[in-house]
């Protein structure tokens, strides 16, 4: 046996021998959850407008923009009645299949309202498959204080750019109204809470 292929086995055993001495980095998972970092690419969020409403408008650039297929969007029109966008058009169905997704990311730089972004949830594991397909209802990111649930309408005296621009920060003091009356008076009664007699909020940055 040559030289060469003497010390090759032995050398092979070498770093076997050092790893043995190694402190082990044993995770205890999930007793003890590992902090992620903050740009993680984790389970999608759809987003919402400081009053309330979907920035989805129903584009479908991100399932265009998608390399495994993963997300599926129907898009629908808004009415003055049934509002969920500022825009013409919202998302209707939303879908994201985490049996295919692999998480790339591409489907936010796609996204032009910003209204997709991903969380830092990771634990997306499931022994359904069914259960692995997200719904709109289940993506969609909860009401944070001062907004109001879809569907409503656009804050009064904005237009949709200027939801775009952020210069929409709070729901309109009627819309509050709206929600709490609509189950006890005519949907005429309840949707005068939005006129121009209304004392606005907080509309505009810097107001």
């Amino acid at each position: 046996m040559s030289e060469s292929n003497f010390q090759n086995p032995v050398a092979g055993f070498g770093v076997t021998f050092k790893a043995m001495f190694k402190k082990r980095l044993t995770e205890q998972y999930p007793e003890q959850k590992k902090t992620t970092a903050p740009r993680f690419h984790g389970r999608h969020q759809l987003n919402r407008h400081p009053d309330g409403l979907e920035k989805c408008v129903g584009c479908e650039l991100c399932a265009w923009a998608c390399p495994a297929d993963a997300i599926y969007v129907e898009g629908a029109d808004n009415t003055d009645e049934e509002r969920y966008s500022p825009g013409e058009r919202y998302g209707r169905v939303y879908q994201i299949n985490y049996a295919r997704c692999i998480l790339c990311g591409l489907c936010i730089e796609a996204c032009p309202t910003r209204a997709l972004t991903m969380t830092n949830e990771f634990e997306l594991a499931d022994s359904s498959r069914e259960n692995l397909i997200y719904t709109k209802e289940q993506l969609l990111a909860g009401l944070d204080e001062g907004m109001v649930d879809t569907p409503h309408a656009i804050f009064p005296g904005m237009t949709e750019q200027d939801y775009y621009r952020g210069l929409v920060t709070e729901a309109a003091p009627g819309t509050v109204r709206q929600a709490a009356v609509s189950k006890d008076q005519p949907p005429q009664e309840a949707a005068s809470d939005f006129g121009e007699g209304e004392p606005a909020a907080k509309k505009v940055i810097g107001t």
